[in-house]
C-alpha cells in the first residue's frame, strides 16, 4: 500500500503486510504521537455510508476494532484475536471527512490486552469503544 497522502500524511499502515478486510473496509491507518500515543485515521468515504449518507456503524466498529490493535501493538507482542468489543454511538457524520480514534491500554495480563478509546471527527465523539484482545501462541 502507498504511503496516505493529504489529510493522513504522517500516518502508515501495518508493517510487514495487510489485513484484507481492513484494506477493504477501509483503508486505516495510523501514527505514533510526540507523547507516544498512537492516532488511528481513515478517510470517510461514500462506500462507509449507511443509506441515510451517515457512516454506517458496522463501519465505524470495524475501524474501532483496527484500532484496539494499533493502540495495543506497543504491548500485544505479536499475534491476536478480538475476544469482546462493546460500543456506544454518540453522533453522526457523512463522507469527506477525516475519522480519528485514539485510547489506550487500561490492563495487560499475560493473556489478555483491555483496550478503551473513542473515534471522533474534529471536536465530535462518534463512538465510544472497548476491547479486549486475547494473545495467540504460535
Amino acid at each position: 500500500m502507498n504511503a496516505p497522502t493529504g489529510r493522513l500524511a504522517g500516518y502508515q499502515a501495518w508493517e510487514g503486510g495487510t489485513d484484507p478486510f481492513e484494506d477493504y473496509a477501509g483503508p486505516y491507518f495510523f501514527k505514533k504521537m510526540e507523547d507516544g500515543s498512537i492516532k488511528c485515521a481513515f478517510e470517510a468515504l461514500p462506500h462507509h455510508c449507511n443509506g441515510g449518507g451517515f457512516l454506517h456503524g458496522g463501519s465505524l466498529m470495524t475501524f474501532a476494532d483496527y484500532a484496539l490493535f494499533a493502540l495495543a501493538g506497543d504491548v500485544l507482542d505479536g499475534p491476536g484475536v478480538t475476544v469482546s468489543f462493546n460500543s456506544e454511538f454518540i453522533s453522526a457524520v457523512g463522507s469527506g471527512n477525516l475519522i480519528e480514534a485514539t485510547g489506550e491500554v487500561v490492563r495487560n495480563t499475560r493473556s489478555m490486552v483491555f483496550v478503551r478509546g473513542q473515534v471522533f471527527c474534529g471536536d465530535d465523539t462518534l463512538l465510544n469503544f472497548s476491547g479486549v484482545i486475547k494473545r495467540i501462541r504460535k
